[in-house]
């Protein structure tokens, strides 16, 4: 018996281990939500004032890209280009939306011929975007994120 009660206390102090809580550090935790975060997808697409109202998230990136583009597009319907070549060609605007809503031209990619028949255009574009409405900017988890777009826009001079 006393064989048993010693078997037994031993038991108990070495099982005592099993019941001790496991602390997670920061670090850890940090980790786990950095490998579980989809760094491709955001809550809230940045927004213009009219797209507000707008409740699902496509619609909302739709908004923006469409009310974006349109905006340029009115801008250079203004201007008056002269040209010897028709121009076909698409424009690719690459812009990163800021936390604080500001837009900044990352890239402007277009063909040879439109830069040499329309030397300015890439200036026409950047002024166009000074006069957007105020940008809100992408929401990820409660906090106010950048992000970035490519915008083409189709130009064609005849």
């Amino acid at each position: 018996m006393k064989q048993i009660a010693t078997f037994f206390i031993f038991f108990l102090l070495v099982s005592c281990q099993y019941f001790e809580a496991k602390k997670t550090s920061k670090d850890a935790i940090l980790k786990k939500e950095l490998k579980a975060f989809n760094w491709n997808e955001v809550d809230t697409y940045p927004s213009f004032p009219v797209c507000d109202s707008l409740d699902t998230l496509t619609n909302k990136k739709q908004c923006f890209e469409t009310t974006l583009a349109n905006h340029i597009s009115i801008q250079l319907a203004k201007e008056t280009f002269v040209v010897t070549q028709d121009i076909n060609d698409t424009i690719i605007l690459e812009f990163l939306i800021s936390e604080k809503g500001q837009l900044q031209i990352q890239q402007f990619t277009a063909d040879s011929l439109t830069i040499a028949e329309l030397p300015n255009i890439q200036q026409i574009i950047e002024s166009s975007l000074d006069s957007l409405p105020p940008i809100y900017a992408a929401i990820k988890r409660g906090q106010q994120v950048k992000t970035q777009f490519k915008l083409p826009i189709i130009l064609q001079v005849n």
